[in-house]
């Protein structure tokens, strides 16, 4: 289970983890805002908390919660207050409604570890919110294991689709994952021996530090509150752009190997940034930008509804299934999306507007690169590069392959690549 029981997970949104956002609307502003303090409880309850957590409940003019947390604290002079649901939406108003009283906030383990503390931080703001954390579940799981802690990948199930879990297996890697209920350890088998990772090593924790902890196989009666561990055994996947093309299930339209390894060189991937996925094929590239950080995004836009579902279940398969795919056809069903940090366009340059429907949303230092792969095509990208700038390069890619008794080499069809940076222009 995570860190914080509630339904609503802070993984679902990467922007939630941000603390350096603004305030959502709604969120008071003034100095008479709540004092928030957010404690983490432990499966032992009030037995386990300190004097400071408890002397926290104990001040407190309102209590809030899950009905989980709540019930693990004696009775209490505070008012209590359940969260509302939809969760996420609904915090604004019910902070507002307690403006200026004394609240304390019942959380699970660490709040700080994918909890309702990462959320409140962003909602109320940093000077707002004190945390006291509990230890959380990734370090009593790492203790119960043997396992150090800065060794071991973690994956949250809560909120999020299990095939996220596929993005970090790995043979030898240790890998825990946060079970959104008593039915995750089953599916996490079940993917395991859908991946070829069927020979790995699982072990179920549950309710970790209270009386009744139990730690061993994956049992036929899991709990709702537990973790996952894996000591994966299976076939590895590399973690640099330009997959095999077999990775990918495709009806021809895929950005071959060398000519994708390259391409994510152009694009230069980095951390928390977002890329627009322009013709997506089969989502290849928008995949791989993905894959190059657990926090990069990708928007995949792609006109044919069935390439569209094939993208989706590629990029689940390959450990991103949070890339979003946009059916329609651009630069028309480019209207609304967000920002983007770089743009490939791997189909459909030549229609018009294209270049410049992407050029125009570009955020200043983004990267804008086009693979055309046709005569028409080349010549909008080199009118667009006498306009913009950037460089031209040639790929022309041979593969041997049998020549009747012999080895000959077969060329791919050339492509021709533009690449070219925004400035602070705006």
């Amino acid at each position: 289970m995570s860190d914080d029981g509630t339904a609503s997970h802070d993984t679902t949104r990467p922007d939630l983890h941000a603390v350096d956002t603004p305030a959502a609307p709604g969120a008071p502003e003034d100095p008479v805002a709540p004092d928030v303090w957010v404690v983490g409880i432990g499966a032992d309850g009030w037995d386990g908390l300190t004097e400071a957590a408890r002397d926290a409940f104990r001040k407190a003019d309102v209590i809030m919660g899950g009905p989980r947390q709540l019930g693990l604290l004696p009775s209490l002079d505070a008012e209590r207050a359940l969260w509302p649901s939809p969760m996420l939406p609904g915090l604004p108003a019910l902070f507002e409604a307690h403006r200026g009283r004394r609240i304390a906030v019942a959380a699970s383990g660490d709040p700080m570890f994918y909890g309702i503390g990462t959320t409140l931080v962003r909602l109320l703001g940093a000077g707002r919110v004190r945390v006291v954390p509990h230890a959380s579940s990734l370090s009593l799981a790492c203790a119960r294991l043997g396992w150090p802690v800065e060794d071991t990948e973690v994956v949250s199930a809560v909120g999020r689709p299990l095939p996220v879990l596929n993005a970090v297996l790995a043979p030898g890697r240790r890998v825990l994952v946060l079970s959104a209920g008593a039915d995750t350890p089953a599916e996490i088998k079940a993917l395991l021996d859908e991946r070829g990772y069927g020979a790995s090593e699982v072990t179920v924790l549950e309710r970790l530090g209270a009386d009744d902890e139990r730690v061993g196989p994956v049992p036929d009666d899991p709990g709702a509150l537990n973790v996952v561990a894996i000591r994966c055994a299976g076939p590895g996947t590399s973690v640099v752009p330009g997959l095999p093309d077999d990775s990918y299930d495709h009806d021809g339209q895929l950005t071959k190997r060398e000519v994708r390894a390259i391409t994510l060189a152009r694009l230069g991937p980095v951390p928390g940034e977002l890329l627009w996925d322009v013709g997506g094929g089969a989502g290849s590239i928008g995949i791989e930008w993905m894959r190059a950080h657990r926090s990069c995004r990708a928007i995949a836009i792609e006109e044919r509804e069935r390439r569209a579902a094939r993208i989706e279940a590629n990029a689940a398969a390959l450990g991103v299934p949070g890339l979003r795919v946009v059916v329609g056809e651009a630069p028309a069903a480019l209207a609304g999306l967000p920002a983007p940090d770089a743009v490939l366009i791997g189909g459909g340059v030549t229609a018009p507007g294209m270049v410049d429907a992407c050029w125009e949303a570009l955020r200043p230092g983004g990267r804008l690169v086009v693979n055309a792969v046709t005569i028409e095509s080349e010549r909008v990208v080199t009118q667009a590069r006498e306009r913009l700038g950037g460089d031209l390069t040639r790929i022309e890619i041979g593969r041997a392959a049998p020549v009747g008794g012999f080895t000959g080499w077969r060329p791919m069809m050339p492509v021709t690549q533009w690449a070219v940076t925004r400035g602070d222009d705006r």
